[in-house]
């Protein structure tokens, strides 16, 4: 029988399965430990305030006593973007598959507007730790009745997570865009009426025409409605696509 492939660095560090055995004391530290302070601290600050030196500092240790369990910035900002999220709560009993995902996407925006600075966290790979995987397991739960095959129902569920990392990111740059320069945003209609001519951007001429871009709240903090409207949209298409399989 063929040895099992060595778990990549990152995934052992989140499941606690990396071997930090060495000589001496026993540690005062966790990894839990640090990853609690670094989100304290880039909860506080913000992402960029967030390295080992600070994380040390919080904890009142050294920074060489953190690389004894966390071997960069780049690890303790992948353990950050797991721990961040939490467990997600359970699907609402009796919930179809809709509700079901209506509940676990606005599950995971409300967890991650508990920490503004998520949506500058890089995104490596697909989701591997604990908590995500937790997440990714809730959003498959709730497709368990269609009668999709699997594979249509990891394409829909990372499909819905795309869509919601995308208008998280989105909502989030937009609101301090707005906090810090609001004239750009409640100008907004004023100033492509003086540049769109309607013989090159037909289209957007009418949106214009519409008034769309005229009331100040077009760019406010409607964060909730834009993304319940692509939220809707996109099951919408789920609902079809299911249909069709039938």
């Amino acid at each position: 029988m063929s040895e099992q492939p060595e778990l990549p660095a990152d995934v052992a560090l989140m499941w606690g399965l990396r071997d930090v055995t060495k000589r001496g004391p026993k540690p005062s530290l966790s990894v839990g430990d640090i990853t609690r302070a670094a989100i304290e601290l880039a909860d506080a600050e913000g992402l960029a305030a967030v390295s080992m030196a600070r994380v040390a500092e919080r904890l009142g240790n050294s920074t060489m006593a953190l690389y004894r369990h966390v071997k960069s910035k780049d690890e303790l900002l992948v353990l950050m973007s797991d721990a961040a999220l939490e467990r997600p709560e359970p699907l609402p009993a009796g919930a179809d598959w809709r509700a079901g995902l209506t509940f676990w996407a606005k599950g995971v925006l409300t967890a991650v507007r508990r920490h503004r600075w998520y949506a500058k966290l890089p995104i490596s790979g697909p989701p591997a730790g604990p908590n995500n995987l937790a997440w990714f397991d809730s959003a498959l739960g709730a497709l368990k009745d269609t009668g999709l095959s699997e594979e249509s129902k990891v394409g829909i569920v990372m499909g819905l997570m795309t869509y919601v990392q995308g208008e998280m990111r989105l909502s989030m740059d937009l609101a301090t865009g707005f906090s810090e320069n609001p004239d750009a945003f409640t100008r907004y209609g004023a100033t492509l009426s003086r540049v769109v001519d309607p013989r090159e951007l037909p289209a957007l001429a009418k949106v214009l025409a519409a008034g769309v871009f005229d009331q100040v709240d077009a760019f406010e903090v409607t964060e909730e409605a834009d993304f319940d409207f692509g939220l809707q949209l996109y099951l919408n298409g789920v609902a079809g696509f299911i249909d069709r399989a039938e």
